[in-house]
């Protein structure tokens, strides 16, 4: 069976009734992308994240970020030896496989920067060395998108950068009794390593190299122009959007068992890696409308072509 879909069913186990959430996440990091977690607190965003590292055998960190935490927290930093009488690289935060960027939001825009430097590049400098992170290399970082006091927003562009933008959100009332009833101290330790980091890699490659066939390149791009051409949209989609929703599609693929790509897997897609990606108008937020919305309605006009 593919690896993908039994990675979903077993962070199923902890993570429960979320199985679309989770299963978004994993083609998102088959695609090689980065993961903004808009939630209030308490939801399961740092089990799903360890979940995650746990069964995709990924080396874990995580920062809560405060006002304090410094560049140099994520990226390290040199420090004097005594002994050697030189200076030793202390490794940041950050150099790992899976990150979990807790709170982004309330940490200074000069961190935010870091780490998202580091997201764009795979790659950091220290005192003029510049090092390679390891690969795979997965943010996760998440903000509570609601109450302001102490934080920082992420600009437009930066919020950009994250392949996709979701939300775990509450149980329904049969999860929450299944939660309930299997709450304990190291529920994660129910969790089999399923694949290798290697392994992962080897699913970002086969994702990489799916076949697209032309009308599926028109069909995003219809797509994209359509959100640059809309009444209800100040910003539409950039190139580096396209980019997104075509490697999303892709990874989908490969969740599907497919070597190629089909209309359907740009519908699965779209609403996570194309809703963050646009700002509506003043007439579109006057009619109350959400992105998510606007971008389902403008795919459901779209037509494909051949």
């Amino acid at each position: 069976m593919n690896k993908l879909k039994l990675i979903t069913e077993e962070i199923s186990k902890v993570v429960m009734g979320k199985e679309e959430v989770i299963r978004l996440l994993v083609i998102s990091i088959t695609a090689g992308g980065h993961i903004l977690l808009e939630d209030i607190p308490g939801v399961g965003k740092t089990t799903l994240a360890l979940a995650l590292s746990k069964t995709l055998g990924l080396k874990y960190n995580r920062v809560q970020f405060t006002p304090d935490v410094m560049p140099a927290d994520i990226i390290g930093f040199n420090m004097y030896n005594q002994k050697s009488h030189s200076f030793d690289y202390m490794e940041g935060a950050a150099v790992c496989n899976l990150f979990l960027a807790d709170e982004i939001n309330r940490t200074s825009s000069k961190t935010q920067s870091a780490l998202l430097e580091l997201m764009e590049e795979g790659k950091y400098t220290v005192e003029g060395v510049t090092r390679e992170l390891p690969k795979p290399f997965v943010t996760i970082a998440t903000q509570n998108p609601f109450g302001s006091a102490g934080t920082q927003r992420l600009p437009q562009s930066q919020i950009e950068r994250f392949m996709v933008r979701m939300s775990i959100g509450y149980p329904d009332a049969d999860a929450e009794v299944e939660i309930l009833k299997g709450a304990k101290s190291d529920k994660l330790s129910v969790l089999n390593n399923i694949m290798t980091s290697s392994e992962l890699l080897d699913y970002q490659k086969t994702a990489e190299d799916c076949f697209v066939k032309d009308n599926i390149y028109k069909y995003i791009v219809d797509i994209v122009n359509a959100t640059r051409n809309n009444s209800y949209i100040n910003i539409g989609i950039s190139p580096r959007g396209s980019i997104a929703i075509l490697k999303m599609a892709k990874a989908n693929a490969v969740f599907n068992d497919r070597d190629y790509v089909v209309q359907e897997d740009i519908i699965d897609i779209i609403a996570e890696t194309a809703a963050h990606r646009i700002e509506l108008s003043p007439e579109g937020r006057a009619k109350g409308l959400r992105e998510k919305q606007v971008i389902m309605n403008i795919v459901k006009d779209i037509k494909i072509k051949g």
